[in-house]
């Protein structure tokens, strides 16, 4: 399975195409508001697989698709992996842009996958509000992208 365009939607919105500063060509590595430095829409890592540091070059606005595209991919590879149920193309892509944004590491670990690999789907998808906080404080556009995941999932 593959993300639809309400998942993809929901990681161009809530990651935003961020230039760290406006002022030089390119985009810039900016901040994201969990503190990592972070390219385009939300890429943690360079096309050389390390992370991504705040003297990284600014990258174009084609590099920061082919970013989006390859997170995206690395994300449905995840999902595909780590839920062993069936699950809708809308639940597929919610859980894609969940983990885009969490990580698979943290997907992996979770309660929401946990329950859902138990086909406990209404109480898997109670458990995206637990992720909306970064360095523990609760962060409005966490809540809102919370929200938006947990509406598509159960679309």
């Amino acid at each position: 399975m593959k993300i639809n365009e309400e998942g993809l939607a929901i990681i161009k919105k809530f990651e935003g195409l961020v230039d760290g500063d406006p002022n030089t060509p390119g985009l810039d590595p900016y901040l994201c508001p969990a503190g990592i430095p972070t390219l385009g829409y939300g890429a943690c890592f360079g096309f050389d697989s390390r992370r991504i540091t705040m003297d990284h070059p600014p990258i174009s606005y084609e590099q920061a698709e082919q970013f989006l595209a390859r997170d995206c991919r690395r994300s449905e590879n995840a999902v595909a992996r780590l839920v062993n149920v069936p699950i809708t193309q809308n639940q597929f892509s919610a859980l894609v842009s969940f983990v885009y944004n969490i990580g698979s590491g943290n997907f992996q670990a979770s309660t929401l996958k946990m329950k859902l690999n138990r086909k406990e789907y209404t109480g898997a998808a109670n458990e995206f509000w637990k992720w909306r906080r970064a360095n523990g404080r609760i962060l409005r556009g966490l809540v809102r992208r919370r929200a938006a995941e947990k509406e598509l999932f159960n679309a």
